[in-house]
């Protein structure tokens, strides 16, 4: 049968409290002590709670004017009644001892770290009398369900949500990086980060977190699906267009000093752009560089043939940008069996059939070359407005 922590303390209970406050706290002392080991070595579960229930609305009428010697001893005791108490008690105890600002931390702790979700959810989400200690054992050891109730609390600290961060489920993790009370250490960044690659509703909630420092968001952005990037847009459009453009550059930075390294690069580009100046550079040259998949070769003669930045052709070989492709190549009157096999160079090695190459053909012979003129120059025009904008930056 539940029971009601509503009733009010005994007149006597009321005076020595109040004695105790004087000074004079033998009698509450005695009375308290005696009545508990009564209850713990006597009574029945009912009369335990009954003594419960007297010892907290005393405790909670009398708090404020408790000295430390009186809050320890009130700890004592209820610490001792709380294990010996049903569930239906200390769930309504809990829920009690929930809402009070300053109650014994023993006693707290206890309940805290209940197996029962029912009796140490209420603590867990709003007892501001729990250390942090007990709040990150209790995010080490215990359910879900109590991580759950650990993560909506009005303030959590780094060291609770670098666990909750790591062991949570995605309910935990999503309703902590919701919290704005929450703070985040260096590692509790890094794992949100990395978790919102799994999971939009993460992902989501740590973009929109102001205090996310802007390397962990610019990890988070260059790594997400193009799925997850527009849920991010549609949720703050201006600061995805600043980071869809930090990580564009910083990928073209890193693409750069690859292609600066590469040995294959370093001997095809002077070889290439001899041909071009001595007019070898043809339709059928290019088509054989294909055909033997000598990838710079052909991103380098490409490059010099429509007088386009070799980094945009590199991208749209390995961003898979037919259509881009498609337009450099009809711009430049190259043949569709030359277009055809730098189409194919872009498919797995494995598997060098591209099931889509009768929709490029489709799409190469409708194009119209005035059009892809125009096309191409239009990338030109961006690309120089980009590379501008790097210089600024």
């Amino acid at each position: 049968m539940p029971h009601s922590f509503a009733t009010s303390p005994s007149q006597a209970d009321t005076r020595n409290a109040a004695a105790g406050r004087d000074g004079t706290n033998a009698t509450i002392s005695r009375t308290l002590i005696d009545e508990l080991e009564d209850a713990i070595t006597k009574q029945s579960l009912r009369q335990r709670a009954t003594v419960m229930r007297r010892v907290t609305d005393l405790f909670i009428v009398n708090s404020s004017g408790f000295s430390q010697e009186h809050v320890a001893m009130f700890d004592d005791v209820m610490s001792r009644l709380v294990v010996a108490i049903d569930k239906s008690a200390r769930v309504e105890f809990a829920g009690l001892l929930a809402r009070h600002a300053d109650t014994p931390q023993q006693t707290t702790r206890i309940l805290a770290l209940d197996d029962e979700i029912a009796v140490a959810g209420p603590i867990l989400s709003q007892s501001q009398s729990l250390d942090e200690a007990t709040l990150v054992e209790g995010a080490k050891t215990k359910s879900q369900d109590h991580l759950l109730s650990i993560s909506q609390r009005a303030s959590i600290s780094e060291a609770v949500t670098d666990v909750l961060v790591e062991r949570g489920n995605a309910d935990v993790v999503v309703n902590t990086a919701a919290n704005a009370g929450a703070r985040f250490s260096e590692f509790g960044c890094s794992t949100l980060v990395a978790r919102s690659g799994e999971d939009k509703a993460i992902a989501l909630r740590v973009w929109l977190r102001p205090d996310i420092p802007r390397h962990h968001l610019l990890s988070l952005f260059a790594s997400a699906s193009e799925e997850v990037q527009k849920e991010l847009e549609v949720a703050d459009r201006q600061k995805v267009q600043l980071y869809r453009y930090i990580v564009a550059q910083a990928k073209n930075q890193i693409q750069t000093k690859i292609r600066e390294g590469s040995a294959n690069y370093a001997t095809a580009r002077p070889y290439i752009e001899s041909l071009n100046r001595s007019g070898g550079l043809t339709d059928e040259r290019l088509k054989t560089f294909a055909r033997q998949n000598r990838f710079d070769e052909v991103a380098i003669a490409l490059s010099l043939m429509a007088d386009f930045p070799v980094g945009h052709i590199e991208r749209a070989f390995v961003h898979q940008q037919a259509d881009h492709l498609l337009v450099i190549a009809k711009a430049m009157g190259l043949s569709w069996e030359t277009t055809k096999a730098i189409l194919v160079m872009r498919a797995p090695i494995e598997n060098k059939a591209d099931p889509e190459i009768g929709r490029h053909y489709a799409s190469f012979k409708k194009l119209q070359q005035s059009t892809a003129i125009s096309a191409l120059q239009f990338y030109r025009l961006r690309a120089r407005a980009e590379a501008q904008l790097e210089t600024l930056a």
